[in-house]
């Protein structure tokens, strides 16, 4: 995850209650931000980027989600301490020792299960940047119906030859991080993987971290970031809503 990228456009304001129709529950421990009917058959977990579950476009876009039809929860994995630019104590390789991608994992599980314990029978995850690794250690198992990776960080090849669940993967064209190159190599893996379906889309003229740190006033911005949200939550009606017709 070295490099600006992961970085740059931080969210404009973060609060604890800014922004979102959902509310702050504690599910496995952790506090979540949920939205959507508790009593939907569905779930989506939302894992953020180092930014964390606070900021106010991901909050944003997991209500447009929960409108669908989904139980949405976007839990704190950071545990009230997300990546802070300003913090000059802590730059990224510092934070990053605190807030493992393998931590991300084990408190995912718990979360799930909490899901399941509510009656939810399927269940899918997408993750952005930081998120994404999480996701794709989730979808080696059978944690989840579906996935969705959103400009992954940390993700490689040999991940995407594991996974065992329906995934998208939606990247950019302007990633240092996750190059278009690499999310070839992932579409070539995946191409290969008859045992599942999954797709590779590069979004042309834009930078990681496009879908949850776009400028609301950037008019093409706001496009290509909607673009990829209805891409996920097609994804997700699909992988993850029919899915309980085949229970």
């Amino acid at each position: 995850m070295s490099g600006s990228q992961c970085c740059e456009n931080p969210p404009a304001a973060l609060s604890a209650s800014c922004g979102g129709s959902g509310s702050l529950v504690e599910l496995a421990g952790l506090k979540v931000y949920a939205t959507g009917s508790p009593d939907s058959n569905f779930a989506i977990l939302l894992i953020s980027d180092v930014f964390g579950y606070e900021a106010p476009n991901l909050r944003k876009l997991a209500d447009k989600v929960a409108a669908a039809g989904f139980y949405v929860v976007v839990p704190d994995f950071f545990y009230g301490d997300p990546y802070k630019p300003e913090n000059t104590e802590k730059p990224l390789p510092v934070w990053i020792q605190s807030h493992g991608t393998d931590k991300g994992f084990e408190d995912a599980k718990p979360v799930i299960a909490a899901l399941k314990n509510k009656g939810i029978s399927a269940i899918g995850a997408a993750g952005f940047c930081w998120g994404a690794k999480v996701v794709v250690e989730l979808s080696k198992s059978d944690y989840l119906q579906a996935a969705v990776l959103l400009h992954p960080s940390l993700v490689t090849v040999d991940d995407i030859k594991e996974l065992k669940v329906p995934i998208a993967i939606l990247g950019a064209e302007i990633d240092k991080i996750s190059p278009p190159e690499l999310l070839k190599q992932f579409e070539e893996v995946l191409s290969s993987k008859r045992e599942i379906n999954g797709y590779v889309k590069i979004f042309p003229g834009v930078a990681h971290g496009w879908t949850v740190r776009y400028k609301v006033d950037d008019e093409k911005a706001v496009k290509f970031a909607e673009e990829a949200h209805q891409n996920m939550l097609d994804w997700f009606i699909e992988y993850v809503k029919q899915r309980k017709g085949s229970l």
